[in-house]
């Protein structure tokens, strides 16, 4: 897709229905990513989410999804701790969810080895740069990476990096427009954006972000394509409101 100039279309899901209806509609790669802890479990951020939990919500996701190829976060402290480790826990995640590949974040010399020990068992990955969810403690918090020619610099470092190591894509989270374009260029496997410009090769959102359901979450780079919120909000009280005042259940909606 990448080689034919083709825009790759990313979305997250987390349960059965949401990755039926989102693979049924044709988008190319669905993500169950981490962020699951705070739109579906209400963490603060993606640090608690486990293993356990990820393996639940991607079998779900799995029974949904027919076409897409389906890849799944490794979450923290999975695979920062050995090679070894990180695909153990990688190939307990294949095995029992069914996913075709998996989703680790950084860049460094240490993120490569564990690339590489991930390549070496058969196990497909994508990378994940800037914005690193689980890093954000030490980032300082969830803002731009990459600026300054130093940081720029170090950034289309990491994803060569990761490319040689074996990855055959890479998330840029959170960059200016001008890097996220920069970075593709540099690269032969293809970069799938979320905050990092339209120069990218793909563009992932998180689905209950892009329709409208997570309210609270209105950063500069999310177009929301839905108001969930507010149609789920009216349906609730249109419900409450037939069942307290006797509309619902009617003769139509009930059994001779």
């Amino acid at each position: 897709m990448k080689r034919r100039g083709q825009r790759i279309v990313v979305l997250t899901a987390y349960d059965y229905l949401f990755a039926r209806l989102v693979d049924e509609v044709g988008v190319d790669v669905v993500l169950v990513g981490d962020s699951l802890g705070q739109v579906v479990l209400g963490y603060d951020s993606t640090i608690p989410v486990t293993l356990d939990e990820m393996i639940h919500h991607a079998r779900a996701v799995r029974r949904g999804v027919k076409r897409a190829l389906m890849v799944v976060d490794l979450p923290f402290l999975t695979f920062q701790v050995s090679p070894e480790e990180t695909v153990r826990n990688a190939g307990r995640l294949m095995k029992e969810t069914g996913a075709e590949a998996v989703k680790l974040e950084g860049g460094d010399e240490e993120a490569a080895r564990h690339v590489r020990a991930l390549v070496r068992a058969g196990i497909p990955v994508m990378g994940h740069l800037g914005l690193t969810p689980q890093s954000v403690h030490a980032l300082g918090g969830y803002r731009v990476q990459g600026r300054g020619d130093e940081a720029a610099a170090r950034l289309r470092d990491d994803a060569r990096r990761l490319q040689d190591a074996g990855c055959f894509s890479l998330v840029l989270e959170l960059l200016p427009a001008a890097l996220g374009a920069a970075v593709s260029r540099d690269l032969e496997i293809p970069t799938i954006g979320i905050g990092a410009g339209p120069g990218t090769d793909g563009q992932v959102l998180v689905l209950p972000d892009m329709l409208g359901l997570n309210e609270g979450f209105q950063p500069k780079f999310l177009r929301r394509f839905a108001d969930l919120a507010g149609a789920t909000r009216a349906a609730v009280a249109e419900y409450a409101e037939a069942v307290r005042g006797g509309a619902f259940p009617d003769a139509q909606h009930s059994f001779e």
